[in-house]
């Protein structure tokens, strides 16, 4: 029997799931009172290099209300050619292509070991992938520069006949029309004037004369010679553009002492989302907006242009004083909705020294399952790498981006769904499996995830229908079905289909399997997602009460302990590291904003709801290296304790790279001994981790920020931030302690909040 651990490792391997229960409370009552809810991680894009997709349409089943997909766990009748559906128990005939099925030959979707699996459907004409590009011309000379040849470089890395437009922006919008030989020509638009997608069409001229539509006919799709004028296949024009791109000048309206640019963002996007919506809807599409600053007028604005008023702070925010806050945020999520109908996604690359206005912006991204990249400038190899690796190809030399994905779940009747958190939109699909508690994004089985890559990950929370006098009966196993339909990047339609089940338990004769089948890593996610879902609405003190209810909740319900005697708290060793991950959760970005602009926390929240769960982990719980003489490089506690003058410390917060050289470690690299031939093994020493952190660089997207700093540099502060204050300046003698690095700070402790948690689920008040 396979220990839990690995159980949990072969499920997130084979079908990209994590349960943070995974075994099943047998009724509603129990379900709520475990206060973890029901819930998991799904990556519906898993890299799999050993499941070839199938060339053939899923088989549904024919109840018109349930059309779940055949799959291993239903019952078949191989002598009659009848299938059961384990979610509605409908017998079903098999398609006449099946009549060949039996015991010994059964089709892959039957067998276990699929019970993740791809079918490739050959529906409706293929359209070219679409990359639309808006750039901010109202950046300083070698920003501009270096942002052009990146999108020069990215020409060749389009696959040759996706479809590229280019829209640039400063205090006026132009759309440049591709077609033109010897001569570049654009449309102008006034960057104050909002206008409606049909107004856009019109004065592009991509409006057809409507023609008479005939009844029973469907209507014609558009001509696609007509939109051709501004999204050109890359083989036919990367010369002209590339010539284009070049000669791209700064934003000729002159600039006043005092002033920013005036900026058109909002009207920019409006006018890239317009045009796509006109032309081809529900295809696969990418606006890929670079900006260098915040919108500065016209609708969406964030700042106005006078360099005396500052962008608006947290501080602003809290006392109500950030007046275009409300207005611009509303104007961009109608953009948004409006490209998610359309199953396009929108990325942001903002790079600049100040804020950008990523928090107005952050739902055309988050909405749409876009990027959000930042930056300090685009002539930054952090801009530059990360820009490059949009366009990373998988093992089959395909982009791993797909596009327009339609999640639906399907549950067995004992299960509702409650709703789910990620980059993804609600489908208001109503139906018999849809709970009345909503978490996250709820009411509805359906959501559209625009763009989605091989990390692409989301939070789905559900819940036990059965009331607690009429338990689930034992011995069953309740089921889910996840079903992404998508555009995969060589434009073929392709539907995956996910399915899992799990064993019902009585909570109250077998708490212990069910407390053995915790996942508390997966759990910890799940919960921070819950977390950040409510920080986006509630104040911050209130999220972080909620979470320590639920924390000494879970330790009251799970913990062993005599009443009153803190001493006596154990946790079992399915629940031991929940606790620190939920004490470096209080202290993360995504929940605490002190030190951070609101464009930085949208940012850092932006990337945590999509993250798989190896990535979300380092973000709450940073890891730590170790590197000394002593042996070989070795995981070290995220303590200050583990900051010593012998050792180099490799920190990866997923956001940030630290390498930090301990005291004595600084001196002899300042003394330049790394040089010397008989110290070669400190040259080594040295750079081991210059090495891990290369490979780290290498892969990662977002490219992390790259610290390099020492014992008493300005940057420590980063690795300093991050550890647990074990040693502080108001108990450093305590102990006698000698080892370790004291941290200036009042922040409480693990071990402080260890002993609070403790006192507090023991309590007989509580």
């Amino acid at each position: 029997m396979a220990t839990y651990q690995e159980f949990i490792q072969q499920n997130e391997d084979r079908d990209g799931v994590r349960f943070s229960w995974n075994v099943w409370p047998s009724s509603r009552l129990e379900a709520t009172r475990m206060v973890v809810p029901l819930s998991c991680l799904f990556t519906p894009m898993k890299e799999r290099p050993d499941l070839p997709p199938v060339q053939y349409e899923p088989v549904l089943c024919s109840r018109p209300t349930c059309k779940a997909v055949l799959n291993p766990l239903c019952q078949v009748d191989y002598r009659a050619k009848l299938w059961a559906c384990n979610f509605c128990f409908q017998r079903n005939q098999f398609p006449p292509a099946y009549a060949g099925i039996s015991e010994g030959n059964q089709p892959a979707e039957l067998m276990p070991q699929f019970s993740t699996i791809e079918y490739i459907v050959q529906r409706g004409p293929q359209t070219p992938l679409i990359f639309l590009y808006v750039v901010d011309i109202c950046l300083e000379e070698e920003d501009l520069q270096a942002l052009k040849e990146s999108l020069q470089m990215s020409l060749s890395l389009l696959p040759p006949n996706a479809l590229v437009g280019l829209i640039t922006f400063g205090r006026m919008v132009q759309v440049h029309e591709l077609s033109c030989e010897g001569i570049s020509k654009s449309y102008v638009f006034r960057g104050t004037k909002d206008l409606s997608g049909k107004q856009i069409q019109e004065m592009l001229g991509l409006t057809k004369p409507a023609a008479p539509v005939q009844q029973g006919r469907p209507a014609q799709p558009q001509d696609r010679s007509i939109s051709s004028r501004f999204l050109q296949p890359v083989h036919k024009i990367d010369m002209n553009l590339t010539d284009l791109l070049g000669e791209l000048q700064r934003d000729p309206w002159p600039v006043p002492q005092g002033k920013r640019p005036l900026r058109s963002t909002g009207i920019a996007l409006s006018i890239a989302v317009g045009l796509l919506e006109g032309t081809l809807p529900n295809t696969g599409a990418r606006i890929m907006l670079f900006t260098g600053g915040p919108p500065t007028q016209g609708p969406g604005m964030v700042v106005g242009d006078e360099l005396k008023t500052p962008i608006r702070s947290w501080h602003d925010i809290e006392k109500d004083n950030a007046k275009h806050l409300k207005k611009a945020t509303k104007y961009y999520e109608a953009l948004a909705s409006r490209s998610a109908v359309n199953g396009h996604c929108i990325d942001i690359y903002a790079c600049a020294l100040d804020q950008t206005g990523l928090l107005e912006m952050k739902c055309c991204s988050n909405l749409t399952g876009g990027h959000i990249v930042m930056g300090d400038s685009f002539n930054t190899s952090l801009f530059k790498q990360t820009f490059q690796r949009v366009f990373t190809k998988d093992y089959n030399g395909e982009f791993r981006m797909a596009f327009g994905g339609e999640l639906e779940v399907k549950t067995s009747r004992e299960l509702k769904i409650s709703g789910a958190i990620g980059p993804c939109v609600s489908l208001n699909a109503k139906g018999p499996c849809v709970s009345e508690t909503e978490l996250g994004l709820g009411g509805t089985s359906q959501w559209k995830i625009c763009g989605i890559n091989q990390f692409t990950t989301l939070g789905m929370y559900f819940e036990v229908v059965n009331q607690h006098n009429a338990p689930v009966p034992q011995g069953g196993r309740g089921a889910i079905q996840f079903i992404t339909q998508y555009q995969h990047s060589s434009t073929q339609k392709r539907i995956r289909v996910t399915t899992i089940a799990r064993n019902w338990a009585d909570a109250q004769s077998q708490i212990q399997h069910i407390e053995a089948a915790f996942d508390q890593e997966a759990a910890a996610v799940l919960m921070a997602r819950l977390g950040v879902f409510r920080a986006e609405s509630e104040e911050g003190p209130d999220v972080l009460r909620w979470l320590d209810r639920q924390l000494i909740r879970l330790c009251q319900k799970f913990g062993q302990f005599h009443k009153d005697d803190p001493n006596s708290f154990r946790l079992s060793e399915s629940f031991s590291l929940y606790p620190q991950f939920m004490f470096h959760l209080r202290r993360s970005p995504f929940l605490q904003v002190f030190n951070n602009s609101p464009d930085e926390s949208s940012y850092y929240r932006h990337h945590f709801v999509r993250q798989d769960l190896t990535q979300s982990l380092i973000m709450i719980q940073p890891i730590l290296y170790s590197y000394s003489f002593y042996g070989p490089p070795e995981p070290v506690l995220l303590d200050s304790s583990s900051i010593l003058p012998d050792r180099i410390l490799l920190m990866d917060t997923f956001f940030q790279l630290v390498i930090y050289h301990g005291e004595t470690i600084a001196q002899w690299r300042k003394a330049g001994y790394q040089e010397m031939a008989e110290y070669e093994n400190f040259k080594q020493l040295l750079q081991a981790p210059l090495d891990d952190a290369q490979e780290i660089l290498q892969t990662r997207f977002p490219m992390p920020r790259y610290v390099d700093t020492e014992h008493g540099g300005s940057q420590a502060r980063f690795l300093l931030s991050k550890v647990n204050p074990s040693q502080t300046h108001n108990n450093l003698y305590a102990w006698g302690q000698e080892t370790g690095a004291p941290i200036l700070t009042d922040d409480v402790s693990l071990q402080v909040f260890m002993d609070h948690l403790k006192k507090l689920a023991v309590s007989s008040a509580s």
